[in-house]
């Protein structure tokens, strides 16, 4: 599995440097799109706005992105199964794009 992240952002960095110490098997590839060089399948700007993952062939944002995420490390597959039934994934998403209002600013307190 594939995650897109930004590693410019504080916040993200936190995020998956938690998610690298849980994935203990390795299935997760980490790419920092914030780093020109990188490659992503979805335009760059989209990709450092809204987080990105790939499950087998299909490329997931949002919500659905951490859920896919999570049902890659067994410690947190649960919540990922969790998170597949459309009521849980609605409020995970509105909660992450709640999330996402506030980033730039938790961005500057972090920094």
């Amino acid at each position: 599995m594939t995650v897109w992240y930004d590693g410019a952002c504080p916040l993200c960095r936190r995020e998956i440097a938690a998610m690298r110490w849980l994935d203990r098997r390795n299935a997760l590839v980490f790419i920092d799109i914030s780093n020109e060089s990188a490659t992503c399948p979805v335009d760059r700007r989209a990709a450092l706005a809204r987080f990105h993952a790939m499950e087998g062939e299909r490329i997931l944002s949002g919500a659905a992105a951490f859920a896919a995420m999570w049902r890659a490390i067994p410690a947190l597959r649960w919540l990922g199964v969790l998170a597949r039934f459309g009521v849980v994934e609605r409020l995970l998403e509105r909660a992450y794009l709640g999330f996402l209002s506030v980033r730039p600013r938790l961005q500057r307190l972090l920094k």
